[in-house]
C-alpha cells in the first residue's frame, strides 16, 4: 500500500527548476550547435521538450531533440513488474560527435540512465553524454551522477518520488510517496 507523504514541489517549483537547468546547460556548453537534447520516455521526454523550447528561446539556436525508450536495454526487463508500455526511440539526428544531454524525471539507482546510454550508443558515438534530471533521490547502485539537477530529495528505502507532469498526469507536481508493507 502506498500513500502520499508530502507534496515536495508544485507547478512553480518545477518550472523554476527547469528554467535553471536550461540556463546551466547553456552556460556549460560553449557551442550549443554541438548539443542534442534527448528525453527518456515517458516523463523525461516531456521535461526534455520543455527544456529544449527554453534553450532555443534563450539562445536563438536550433537544437536537435529526440526520445529514448529504454525498455529493452534495462537489466530488469524480464523481472520488471507489470507490462511496460514500449514505444520506439526517435533519434532523427546524427548522434556521432554530438554532446547528448539525456533528460529524465528522477535519478534513483542509475539503471535507467545506464540503459539510456546503451540505447544512445546504438545510434552512434556521441562526443559526450550529460545528464539532466528534475529530482535526485539518492540510493544509487551504479556510478552515475547528474550534471544538472532540479532538486535533491534524499529518501528512505520505503519512500519513492513520483513526478507528475501536466502532459501525462494533468498537473506538475513532485510527490513523496511512502510504501507500507501489506501484512
Amino acid at each position: 500500500m502506498n500513500k502520499i507523504k508530502a507534496k515536495l514541489s508544485g507547478k512553480k517549483e518545477v518550472a523554476r527548476s527547469l528554467t535553471r537547468i536550461a540556463h546551466e546547460i547553456i552556460e556549460k556548453n560553449d557551442n550549443l550547435g554541438e548539443i542534442a537534447i534527448v528525453g527518456i520516455r515517458t516523463r523525461g521526454d516531456f521535461l526534455a521538450k520543455r527544456l529544449h523550447a527554453q534553450i532555443e528561446k534563450i539562445s536563438g539556436i536550433e537544437i536537435p531533440i529526440g526520445t529514448l525508450d529504454v525498455t529493452f536495454h534495462r537489466d530488469d526487463f524480464r523481472t520488471n513488474l507489470g507490462s511496460p508500455k514500449v514505444g520506439a526511440s526517435q533519434i532523427l539526428f546524427e548522434v556521432e560527435g554530438k554532446n547528448v544531454i539525456l533528460i529524465d524525471d528522477v535519478l534513483y539507482t542509475g539503471r535507467t540512465i545506464r540503459a539510456a546510454m546503451d540505447e544512445i550508443f546504438t545510434y552512434g558515438r556521441p562526443a559526450s553524454i550529460q545528464l539532466g534530471i528534475l529530482v535526485d533521490r539518492g540510493h544509487k547502485e551504479l556510478p552515475i551522477r547528474a550534471d544538472y539537477v532540479g532538486k535533491n530529495y534524499p529518501t528512505s528505502m520505503n519512500e519513492h518520488i513520483h513526478v507528475h507532469v501536466e502532459e501525462v498526469d494533468g498537473e506538475d507536481t513532485v510527490l513523496l510517496m511512502e510504501y507500507e508493507d501489506c501484512k
